[in-house]
Order: structure tokens, then C-alpha cells, then sequence
């Protein structure tokens, strides 16, 4: 059945690039913002942190004069923490969100126990999260110390699969030092009950945030956006309904292809020739993952380029569209030193690579502690999905 046409007048065109500047405002992209840190996490509705480092580099992509201590402070403080939530996926959310959307995606994330069902033969369920709770309470545990002690309840069950269930069936805080700037640590486990020291809503009874809570957030942070957008963004289905019950309190569009987008009234949608600086990227960075058509900041003809396997590439923006992958050699992010190495995928003019090398040196410089920091920057070809 051919989709619906809409009416221009009710639902009036975004084009591709129209949407690129929304996107880019709401992610805090077009302008950096003065705002805190925490402040920032609460309004992306967290940042993507598979890796450690990630959610700085965010930061110091979208802030005013954000330094790596202002998050990993929050972090020490147990006012930010890194839990599974969107996307069944690490993401680094203050300690409200940790407890508020843990429940709202507990759907999803038991959905992984399916894989891991004939690992988990015998074992009960409910037996094993109270188990579980019991042992990160009482301490906070390693990861492999967890699943050794699991193994001893069940011997016969996959290791691996305890631990899996146990991950799905509690909302499990990584304990700091891990996450930390300019620390290490493996990735040691608590409830986020413990952790936080406030009640998290039980599983089994989701009362997290309120789905059309979710909905407003996710379009002041992601806007304009279609229900197949915030599926992909939390990877939840049947939100149509809630989508609904808010039409009333919000605008309506399409884009070029006739899909209904939604938006705040009163959201920022600048001019399609607004200015976009360059920006740089970590790995996995939400913008990239947090929209079905993807068009609207990736180029169709660059949409395989940014991973190498299941590995992401860090990346960076050119007038508002993904350009190319970056890293840093000779050094790490928080060095005072390196080669800032810049592939892009297509060509840059002159005054294009200029404001890409500046941007790129003023990124790094933010998250190093020296006041006179040093980046060498190359440009060189792109050779492929997996070039390096």
C-alpha cells in the first residue's frame, strides 16, 4: 500500500538540509553552548559510551570552555553514571536518568535474554537477580568475579549467559574509577539503587519515565523526527500510539520523501544556509545513531564508511554533513602533544581543511591539562571502510 500523501499546508516540507541545521541546534552543534556539563547530559538525554573517552570528546565538541574535569567530577560525585540503557548500549547519564530511563527501555534489553536462552536451561530467573542484586550490593563486583560466583550457584549454565542475564535483569552502574578522566578501571558492577542511593523502579513494573516524557525529550534533543527516528533511537517499537497522544501540543512536517515528522512548537529550526562550523567526533557519537533516515547528516554515499567491522570510526562534520574519520597518533586524547590525522572522503577546499585543521587542534587542546598544548595535523587519502 503506497504511503499516504500529506498535505503541504498542514505538514509543510523540511528539506535535508533544513533538518541538518535542526539536528545540528538541538545536539548543541551549530553554536556551542554555555551550559554545564550536567546540564548537557541531561539535555541529549546522555552520550553514547561504549569506550571511555567518548562522551568527553562530545562534550568538548558542543560546549564553551568545557574541560574533561567538569564531567569526570560529576562522575566521582555520582552525579552522572554509566549504565545500559538506548540501544541495549552503554551510555553516560545522570544519576535521574540512570533510574528513570533504565525502566523505560527494560523492554528492549530483556529482549536479550532470548539469544542466550538455551545458556540460562534451569536457571530461575527471579533467583538469579536476587542473587546477583545480593552479591553488587554487598560490594561492588568485577564483571568476572560476578559470573564466577553465578557459575558456582548454576555450574551447568554458559558463563557467559549468567552474566548477560544478570546484566539484563538489573540496572547495573560501572563504578568509577571506571570512566573516570585520565584513570583506568575494569568494569566493576552495582545497582544503581546502591550506587546512587536512591529506589530505581523495579523492573518488572516499569515506571520510569512516562513514554510521552520520552517522546518530548527525544525531539528537543533529535528534532524534527519521525516515530521510526526514536525507534531507532532507543530501538523500542509500537511508539506510534504515543506519538499520537501528544499530536495536539506538536508541529507537524515532512521531509523530502513524504514521512511524517514531529517537533516542539517552539524548538529552534534555523535557516537551511545557517553557517555550520566543522566538527569533530568520537566514535559512536548519538548524532550518527539516532535517526532511521540518517540522510540528514549522513551523505547516502558515505553511510558504510564510518565503521570498520562492528568498530566505529571517529568522525568529523563539514558545513554540517559527516566528511570524514580522524584519530590521533603519537598520543591520546588528553595528551599535549600528536599528529591529528584527517581522512576525508571527498575533496576540501583550501579554506575548508583550514577550519577543519582548527577546529580538530582546539578540540584536542580542550581535553589536555597543558596550557600550551602541540598538535601536528595531516591530511591523507581515505582508502576504504577500514582505511587507517
Amino acid at each position: 500500500m503506497a504511503p499516504k500523501t500529506l498535505d503541504p499546508l498542514s505538514h509543510p516540507v523540511l528539506t535535508a538540509r533544513a533538518l541538518n541545521r535542526a539536528t545540528l541546534a538541538r545536539q548543541l552543534l551549530l553554536r556551542r553552548a554555555a551550559m554545564s556539563a550536567r546540564d548537557a547530559v541531561t539535555h541529549l538525554v546522555g552520550l553514547q559510551a561504549q569506550n571511555v573517552k567518548p562522551p568527553y570528546v562530545q562534550l568538548a565538541a558542543r560546549l564553551d570552555a568545557f574541560g574533561p574535569g567538569e564531567l569526570s567530577g560529576l562522575m566521582a560525585s555520582r552525579e552522572v553514571g554509566r549504565m545500559v540503557t538506548l540501544r541495549s548500549t552503554i551510555h553516560t547519564h545522570t544519576a535521574e536518568d540512570c533510574l528513570a530511563l533504565r525502566p523505560f527501555v527494560q523492554p528492549l534489553i530483556e529482549r536479550e535474554l532470548r539469544i542466550f536462552r538455551d545458556g540460562l536451561a534451569g536457571v530461575d530467573l527471579d533467583r538469579l537477580a536476587a542473587l546477583s542484586r545480593e552479591l553488587v550490593e554487598e560490594q561492588p563486583l568485577p564483571l568476572e568475579e560476578l559470573k564466577a560466583s553465578l557459575v558456582e550457584r548454576w555450574p551447568g549454565a554458559d558463563p557467559l549467559a549468567l552474566s548477560i542475564a544478570a546484566r539484563c535483569l538489573l540496572p547495573l552502574v560501572q563504578v568509577t574509577p571506571r570512566g573516570l578522566w585520565g584513570s583506568s578501571g575494569q568494569v566493576t558492577l552495582t545497582t544503581a539503587q546502591k550506587w546512587f542511593g536512591a529506589e530505581a523502579a523495579d523492573p518488572a513494573t516499569p515506571t520510569g519515565i512516562a513514554p510521552e516524557a520520552a517522546v518530548l525529550r527525544y525531539l528537543a534533543a533529535f528534532g524534527p523526527a519521525s516515530v521510526k527516528d526514536m525507534q531507532t533511537w532507543s530501538r523500542l517499537t509500537r511508539l506510534g500510539p504515543v506519538f499520537e497522544r501528544l499530536r495536539d501540543q506538536l508541529r507537524t512536517f515532512q521531509d523530502e520523501s513524504g514521512v511524517e515528522l514531529f517537533d516542539l512548537p517552539d524548538a529552534p529550526r534555523p535557516d537551511a544556509d545557517t553557517p555550520a562550523p566543522p566538527r569533530f567526533l568520537p566514535e559512536y557519537d548519538n548524532l550518527l545513531l539516532s535517526h532511521a533516515d540518517r540522510t540528514r547528516v549522513v551523505p547516502l554515499e558515505y553511510r558504510k564508511l564510518t565503521w570498520n567491522g562492528n568498530q566505529g570510526h571517529r568522525t568529523f562534520l563539514v558545513d554540517g554533513f559527516l566528511a570524514g574519520i580522524w584519530r590521533l597518533e603519537d598520543g591520546t586524547e588528553g595528551d599535549a602533544h600528536g599528529t591529528l590525522t584527517v581522512q576525508s572522503f571527498g575533496t576540501l577546499t583550501r579554506e575548508q581543511r583550514d577550519a577543519v585543521a582548527g577546529e580538530g587542534v582546539r578540540m584536542l587542546g580542550s581535553l589536555s591539562s597543558d596550557t600550551s598544548p602541540s598538535y601536528a595535523v595531516r591530511f591523507a587519502d581515505f582508502s576504504g571502510p577500514g582505511a587507517e
